[in-house]
This record gives C-alpha cells, structure tokens and sequence, in this order.
C-alpha cells in the first residue's frame, strides 16, 4: 500500500481523520497477515515508510504508525505519506542447547 492520507480538511474533524487513517492501516495489516505465506516461510513481515510525502518519507517499524501519525497530527501537517509492503519472512533459527554431561 502505497497512499497519501488527508489529515486536515476541511468540514472534518481531524481527530475523526486521524483515527480513520490508524484504522485503515491496522485493517491493512491484519489483512496481509492472514494471507497464506510461500512454502518455506513462517510470517509476513512489513517494510514500512512514513512522511509527509514519498521523497521525505523515513523508514520505521509497523508498530510505530500511531505514533507518528499523532506527531504528525500535533505538527498539523495537511496530509502524510504512508508506505507499507508486505513481504514473507522465516524466523531465525534458534541454537540447539548443548546437554553438559556428569
């Protein structure tokens, strides 16, 4: 998902636009997450971008959407820039523990 989010217009509350925008993008994020993975992958991982457009845009983790969307909502930008690209991942391997002998 690749989008340009409105969080001040006008005739709007932009509270109500902020909590909209968070909504869409957790309603994105569980979407992708019950997709099927590839064989040979355990989960969906996201590679994330926020700004207020797509060259400034910064690379954060999925779970700081909020944050960001409230900073940029007390820094009154007009709209921001969201960038989410799902992509399947393996989780790393653990190391097999080692039995000490008596």
């Amino acid at each position: 998902m690749k989008k340009i989010f409105l969080i001040q217009e006008e005739n709007k509350n932009s509270d109500r636009l902020v909590e909209s925008i968070k909504h869409e993008i957790r309603k994105y994020l569980k979407r992708e997450r019950a997709k099927k993975t590839p064989e040979g992958f355990h989960y969906w991982d996201f590679d994330c971008k926020f700004g207020k457009n797509s060259e400034t845009a910064h690379v954060i983790h999925h779970a700081d959407f909020t944050a960001e969307i409230d900073k940029a909502h007390s820094e009154k930008w007009s709209e921001c820039y969201v960038e989410i690209i799902a992509k399947p991942a393996k989780k790393p391997a653990t190391p097999a523990k080692v039995e000490e002998t008596k």
